[in-house]
């Protein structure tokens, strides 16, 4: 039996391995790269063929998980793709978004690199179509947490609740193979503990093989009274001064917990009743999926159901569907806060925001969630004196935050936790989904305080297993 590491290997974006048996082929996630210096990646061929995959299984719809499906479908797997309900829905919304910006992304590359006389380093074409995601959509197949499912010959999956977005699972594997039996888990991305909306990551207690996730493997986060307290300061602050609270916030679970938290926040009366805007029609659609799955809310969201009041709605909660709506925000005189995608600040409405609002120092950009290297959002977060905005340079003259305490990702204190409650240390341990350099300092922490041994594989590395 062999692991294939075929993405967020020493990296966080691409997540893609395949499990390969000596009767089956499976893919476990297929994401984009978004780090900037691995982009390239994302138009060469799936490293294993796509024809010879039986399966593939999907842990959640984040684009770094899910945003190379629809070229794998191009490239002619032929499977189907196992996944929850809600994650079927979320995925499909957020790759038919991503044709869609891919299209318009080339056809305003193309634009400017004639005005500027230069040769574009990547075909001008986008990686995939919406047919390409209608494909997708066909393949998918639905499974309910906890319930065993043969998804390939000697393969048989169970989907468990990782606490990370709407819908996401951890995976544990039954392989049967001439070696023997083994059963591998892969942990997706762990949740963080305690956070609104969703239910505490699932403990598994028994693997031989591990692959878990390392994003923040080298910190600890804030607890959630500390996040109240530091985001109604950074509103009280922002609206003292006369400006705008800029929030790039990924479409799916981010900005539904923004949404819990200002609606909480102004309850208590502890931040003013400003206008709050969501600019994101694919958050938007993301958190209509919320109300198709209230059974997966942790206690307090459905007592608060049960008492007539949904998290992710308030007075004074405007949901910018159109482009038109989306310009109009900038005509208003005062102060507002703006969720906006995406969340690196790669793509998405957010970056006309920016460029609305990078030159203002009354107003503040807050980072809310993970900013991989390479993005323009790790880039901002840097501090630079200016940054490149659609081909033109802007100097950075606002206030530039950042709330560790609303990860979607388990801390260093989180991994330990989940990998503790194995009751006996698996036989391989592998590190991914993380950057290299945290990657092996988690390693050398598990070392320490379990004494298990933590591989951090290569790119296109495998392992016999």
């Amino acid at each position: 039996m062999k692991l294939h590491f075929l993405g967020a290997a020493e990296s966080v974006t691409g997540s893609c391995y395949v499990l390969e048996t000596a009767n089956s082929r499976v893919m476990i996630d297929c994401g984009m790269y978004q780090e900037r210096d691995l982009q390239g990646r994302n138009w060469e061929p799936i490293p294993i063929a796509a024809s010879s995959i039986d399966v593939l299984l999907l842990t959640h719809a984040h684009l770094d998980h899910s945003g190379l499906l629809p070229k794998l479908m191009k490239e002619g797997f032929k499977g189907e793709i196992y996944c929850t309900a809600a994650t079927a829905e979320i995925a499909e919304i957020i790759l038919m978004d991503s044709a869609k910006i891919q299209k318009e992304d080339v056809r305003k590359k193309i634009k400017r690199h004639r005005r500027q006389k230069r040769k574009s380093p990547r075909p001008p074409a986008p990686l995939y179509e919406m047919e390409d995601v209608t494909a997708c959509k066909k393949a998918f197949r639905t499974v309910k947490y906890d319930e065993p499912v043969t998804v390939a010959e000697g393969v048989e999956a169970r989907f468990h609740d990782a606490g990370h977005i709407l819908g996401s699972s951890m995976l544990e594997l039954s392989c049967k193979d001439t070696d023997g039996p083994r059963r591998v888990v892969f942990s997706g991305d762990i949740g963080h503990l305690d956070v609104p909306l969703l239910k505490n990551p699932t403990l598994l207690t028994a693997a031989d093989v591990v692959v878990m996730e390392s994003t923040y493997g080298d910190r600890t986060h804030e607890s959630n009274d500390d996040v109240d307290e530091r985001f109604a300061a950074f509103v009280n602050e922002t609206v003292a001064a006369g400006g705008n609270l800029i929030i790039p916030s990924f479409a799916v679970e981010r900005t539904q917990e923004l949404l819990y938290h200002i609606g909480k926040l102004r309850m208590d009366r502890r931040i003013p009743s400003i206008m709050v805007f969501v600019d994101s029609p694919m958050a938007i659609r993301v958190t209509e999926v919320f109300r198709h799955h209230p059974e997966l809310f942790d206690k307090e969201t459905q007592e608060m159901l049960e008492q007539g009041t949904h998290p992710c709605d308030f007075p004074g909660l405007t949901m910018s569907r159109t482009v038109a709506q989306s310009k109009a925000i900038n005509l208003i005189r005062g102060s507002a806060i703006v969720i906006a995608g995406s969340g690196m600040c790669t793509g998405g409405r957010v970056k006309h925001h920016l460029k609305n609002n990078l030159d203002r120092e009354e107003s503040t950009l807050l980072f809310v969630g993970y900013q991989a290297h390479g993005t323009l959002g790790r880039h901002i977060l840097e501090k630079p004196e200016e940054v490149r905005i659609f081909g033109e340079q802007y100097p950075v003259r606002l206030r530039i935050e950042k709330l560790n305490g609303m990860s979607g990702h388990a801390d260093r204190d989180g991994l330990m936790r989940w990998l503790s409650a194995f009751e006996a240390a698996p036989q391989h341990l592998f590190l991914t989904h993380g950057e290299k350099s945290v990657s092996h300092k988690l390693s050398k922490h598990i070392d320490s305080e379990l004494g298990l041994h933590a591989a951090v594989p290569a790119y296109l590395s495998e392992a016999d297993i």
